[in-house]
């Protein structure tokens, strides 16, 4: 018998400086990524880049440290998913709060919008399946988007909400479902 050879990576859990990194990987990665890409807004009508075109780059941008991972558990690496999201999500707050002059209590549901649909797409990623997962994330984005760019809409508040209560609903379903044990290699 030939002797092969093999490759073993050992399973890994975060440490806590690790888990700090990827909550800046939001703020010091996803943030700029997304900055980046709304520099081309101005090629589409505003409302299109802001409920189309806004969450097809956002969803990418949180998820994009998670592609480099290897040897995470699944639930370790939506876990990470989660910590970016809200890394991304407050940053997005004081952006808002701060030079927007938009109210402190209006972006909240956003922080929690944020790691929610990141922990959907790591759950896609840890799964080796993220085109669905990312899809999804981007099709409730786009939702709230709708009803969040016009505010007059009756009911539009009652739909943000709905659409909120869903993206939490499906991340704590798969964080629950991710494996703490199966690793993502």
């Amino acid at each position: 018998m030939e002797n092969e050879r093999q490759c073993v990576i050992p399973l890994h859990k975060p440490n806590l400086k690790e888990l700090i990194f990827f909550f800046a990987s939001g703020v010091l990665v996803s943030i700029p990524f997304a900055l980046f890409f709304s520099q081309f807004y101005f090629l589409f009508p505003s409302v299109l880049a802001v409920i189309i075109l806004a969450p097809f780059i956002e969803e990418l941008a949180k998820v994009f440290p998670l592609f480099y991972r290897h040897g995470e558990t699944e639930r370790s690496l939506v876990t990470l998913g989660i910590l970016i999201g809200l890394g991304f999500g407050i940053s997005e707050l004081v952006l808002y709060v701060a030079f927007l002059g938009a109210p402190l209590i209006d972006r909240i549901p956003g922080v929690i919008f944020h790691a929610s649909s990141a922990a959907i797409t790591a759950y896609g990623i840890a799964k080796k399946n993220p085109l669905p997962y990312y899809l999804l994330s981007v099709v409730l984005h786009v939702t709230n988007n709708v009803f969040a760019y016009e505010p007059a809409v009756t009911f539009g508040l009652f739909v943000e909400l709905i659409v909120l209560i869903v993206v939490y609903l499906l991340a704590w379903r798969f964080y629950h479902q991710a494996s703490k044990e199966k690793m993502v290699v």
